[in-house]
């Protein structure tokens, strides 16, 4: 499948656009390709744009006031990735996005997609569909942490995204389930 074409697919499961209206939203978006370990946004910076991974792995990431980095996301062919605070409050970001393999992305600015929001009612109601669900996969990420055992969140991963251990270092995980490498080692022995 064209990679443009991942992105209609992916908005035509919770919405219905028309042809010409694929063809605005496609020529709204920009094609831009990131090489592995390079960042497409760097912490201070504003993100000015909203990414739709086609084929790739990134991950965003912050430094805390001790100087120790925290994976935020980590995000896989047909998602998106950015940081939606950043980007529609235009304040800097607190996250850098680094790319974890080469990968090919489309992006899209604020100023664009509010346009589009405009002239297709039915983006904008994929992107609160988008929104919504981005939400709720936080809250139940935040309980998650507080509530369930490193094992349950590692199980967790491990069946809704089996793929990300074979594409993502040891390290990234571990940080964005919450836990020490070693832990995440220990982890996998008993499982």
């Amino acid at each position: 499948m064209p990679e443009d074409n991942k992105l209609l697919y992916y908005i035509n499961k919770w919405t219905s656009i028309s042809e010409a209206d694929e063809a605005k939203i496609l020529s709204a978006f920009e094609p831009i390709s990131i090489k592995k370990r390079k960042d497409l946004l760097v912490s201070g910076q504003v993100c000015n744009y909203l990414y739709f991974i086609t084929t790739g792995c990134l991950r965003s990431s912050y430094i805390d006031s001790k100087g120790a980095e925290h994976v935020y996301q980590i995000r896989m062919d047909n998602n998106w990735i950015g940081d939606i605070d950043s980007y529609f409050t235009r304040q800097n970001s607190k996250y850098t996005i680094e790319a974890l393999e080469d990968s090919n992305l489309l992006r899209i600015s604020v100023d664009r997609l509010e346009q589009l929001f405009v002239e297709i009612p039915n983006l904008e109601r994929y992107f609160r569909i988008l929104f919504q669900k981005a939400y709720i996969n936080a809250l139940n990420r935040l309980s998650a942490t507080m509530w369930e055992t490193a094992i349950d969140r590692y199980n967790e991963m491990l069946k809704e995204h089996p793929e990300i251990f074979q594409r993502v270092p040891l390290v990234h995980i571990a940080s964005y389930l919450g836990i020490t490498p070693e832990s995440l080692s220990r982890i996998r022995r008993q499982v």
